[in-house]
């Protein structure tokens, strides 16, 4: 892990918890930086959960949504703007997401005016990009990423998404219990970052899909990894603090 990109490590908790777990779960966190951990620690709870994460992190953790909507107001039933996020205390929002992209049928060009309107409302996106099986096994991977990569590129520039974090998560490998080798994640991760030129050699990449305690380190440790986005793992305090050690420099 290159010593210029602080380990980021974050918790997906998707559709899971209520507000007695997590409390526990951040007030665990919290003791996890306030102990020395060197990693940077971001929670993206349920929306209904932001209040409670955001009173128990008390600065210490990061807080985010898991999808904003790309509209500052108006007719959109059921979605969230970038000003109410921030006014809730969030800093953060995951942007692109492989269940948003494949579940609600976002596209490149929404993911795009996401990014961008997080940005500009001041909280930092975590763009994800990734490849389904069917696309790795063609032989795809890359042209799939860069297409991801190229629309945010072409509507917010590359200096914008060189200054955001990128979270390669390989759809295969999400909540299988498979998860990406180190080699394989390596070989992405350095040409999403070759992808982005100069800039991109401080960007923060992150490592999604099936993380946990046993593989954090082994993929931690690869030059262009610089930390991970965990989904199932982070729901167990103890499992998501083992995965948080692994990052450490």
């Amino acid at each position: 892990m290159n010593n210029d990109r602080t380990p980021l490590v974050a918790a997906n908790w998707k559709m899971n918890g209520d507000r007695a777990m997590a409390r526990q779960l951040v007030n665990a966190l919290v003791e996890c930086v306030n102990g020395g951990c060197s990693a940077e620690l971001v929670v993206f709870p349920p929306a209904i959960l932001v209040d409670s994460v955001v009173a128990a992190a008390a600065s210490c953790v990061g807080v985010g949504l898991q999808n904003v909507s790309q509209h500052s107001s108006g007719a959109f039933t059921g979605e969230l703007s970038v000003g109410m996020a921030a006014e809730a205390g969030c800093r953060w929002s995951l942007v692109g997401h492989s269940e948003r992209r494949a579940l609600y049928g976002e596209t490149d060009l929404q993911v795009a005016a996401k990014f961008v309107a997080l940005q500009a409302g001041g909280l930092n996106p975590v763009l994800c990009v990734g490849e389904t099986l069917e696309q790795r096994e063609a032989g795809h991977t890359e042209q799939v990423v860069a297409a991801q990569l190229a629309a945010v590129v072409q509507l917010a520039g590359v200096s914008a998404v060189a200054a955001a974090v990128i979270a390669y998560e390989p759809v295969w490998a999400i909540g299988t219990g498979v998860t990406a080798s180190p080699d394989q994640a390596q070989a992405v991760h350095k040409f999403i970052r070759q992808q982005l030129g100069e800039q991109g050699q401080t960007t923060r990449i992150l490592y999604g899909g099936s993380v946990n305690a046993s593989n954090a380190k082994a993929l931690f440790s690869q030059p262009d990894i610089d930390g991970g986005l965990v989904g199932g793992a982070s729901l167990d305090a103890q499992e998501f603090i083992n995965v948080v050690n692994a990052a450490e420099r």
